[in-house]
């Protein structure tokens, strides 16, 4: 009796799916098919250790925290920007939480491939791991522009490995990530402090050299060239004197 009423629900699902919307049966079908790819393909030891290793690390949003926090340390400049942009991966699990309540899907079971990381909540919907990282890559990239690469590189290996270790159903990590990245670009961050000014002195000197004339002759060339004017106009003078006066004796 128990075994008739267990297929007739089972045919009863199974009406139900075929009697759904064709795009929602495919994206489910293909939802559960990516998921089991992903979990049962591609597992080794030293695969399998860094990724369990990144899904530790992304708990609570720890490794984005981790960098914001080196970042601050190592540049002056924007270490407001820094602290503020490692505080955007926690404030975004405290939203992705809030979704998770209010949608109460549950995480996926693959009974012969049980998950290989453990959870502090059973809700699947959206990926918290996805929801930070995209969010403080994003937000860390608006900071830092030349680390946009390996911030993006780090958050996509943060998301692959959750179905990886089947934590999360592939369109969980996809509502995440469009989620997070919406949070990265609307989180607000300080303005940068502005560099030091040079020092006064040295501004004065450089304003000296520039406002500097070009090379001038010595000043003694310009004494020397007079007196010689002048003995000239001595000579002339001194030659004309006696012959006056010897032309006046002649009178």
């Amino acid at each position: 009796m128990i075994g008739r009423l267990r297929r007739e629900k089972r045919s009863r699902r199974a009406i139900w799916l075929s009697r759904a919307s064709t795009p929602a049966a495919v994206l489910g079908a293909l939802d559960q098919a990516l998921l089991r790819q992903l979990r049962t393909r591609g597992h080794a030891p030293a695969i399998e250790a860094p990724m369990r290793a990144l899904g530790l690390a992304g708990e609570y949003g720890a490794i984005w925290m981790a960098i914001g926090a080196a970042g601050a340390a190592t540049d002056r400049e924007r270490r407001v920007r820094w602290l503020a942009g490692s505080l955007v991966a926690p404030a975004a699990i405290v939203l992705n939480f809030a979704v998770k309540k209010s949608v109460g899907r549950q995480r996926p079971v693959i009974t012969e491939h049980p998950p290989l990381a453990r959870a502090p909540s059973k809700l699947s919907f959206p990926s918290a791991h996805a929801t930070s990282s995209a969010a403080a890559a994003t937000a860390m990239g608006r900071i830092a522009p030349a680390a946009r690469l390996p911030l993006a590189a780090l958050a996509t290996a943060i998301c692959v490995g959750r179905p990886y270790l089947g934590m999360h159903y592939p369109s969980d990590v996809a509502a995440g990530a469009a989620l997070g990245v919406a949070l990265g670009r609307l989180a607000p961050l300080p303005q940068a402090a502005p560099g030091p000014d040079p020092p006064a002195a040295d501004a004065g000197a450089s304003d000296a050299i520039q406002a500097a004339p070009g090379p001038h002759p010595p000043a003694a060339d310009a004494t020397q060239a007079a007196p010689g004017r002048g003995s000239e106009g001595q000579s002339i003078s001194d030659s004309s004197g006696p012959s006056e006066s010897r032309g006046g004796g002649a009178y």
